[in-house]
């Protein structure tokens, strides 16, 4: 007898819950309407969901030493590009170009997120994620986030865990 597959989540779904589905990681959707006009996409996420801001961790693609690495950092702060460096054993970072980030992601700026990636990047987690029994990071599209454990994220994703974010 033939096993059912897995129901994986057909409508509004992204590479990001598609993975998360596959793995079989407990997680939670939560969408907002997204504000084009906002400043920031990480702080709009916090405030359109009710979550403190150091719950909420943006992902950002950085250019070290010649290779494209994630970075997922609390919304409230900022990435230190020493510290990403130094957490992947590299000398210098900087912001990768977001046409670039975008096409080997296979996701938009503001929707970026570190799961489901078109090409796999090595991934550093901030260390302040372990203080929070959950986190929110974005599901693939703006307006819309997963919150998941920091544990299960670190795990998808083989991220390490460093302090790279500052107030």
């Amino acid at each position: 007898m033939a096993k059912k597959p897995k129901k994986q989540q057909q409508t509004g779904g992204t590479p990001a819950t598609v993975a998360l589905t596959a793995a079989g990681v407990a997680y939670t959707v939560h969408s907002y309407d997204h504000d084009p006009a906002h400043p920031s996409y990480g702080e709009e996420a916090a405030e359109a969901m009710g979550v403190s801001p150091d719950r909420v961790f943006k992902t950002l693609v950085a250019d070290v030493d010649g290779t494209l690495t994630v970075a997922v950092v609390p919304v409230a702060g900022q990435l230190d590009l020493k510290a990403l460096a130094a957490a992947v054993g590299g000398k210098r970072a900087a912001m990768a170009d977001p046409a670039l980030a975008e096409r080997t992601t296979g996701y938009v700026r503001g929707g970026i997120s570190p799961l489901g990636q078109r090409r796999k990047l090595p991934v550093v987690l901030d260390a302040s994620a372990s203080s929070h029994s959950t986190i929110c990071v974005s599901a693939g599209r703006r307006g819309l986030e997963v919150e998941l454990t920091p544990e299960d994220l670190a795990k998808l994703t083989e991220a390490v865990l460093a302090p790279i974010g500052r107030a």
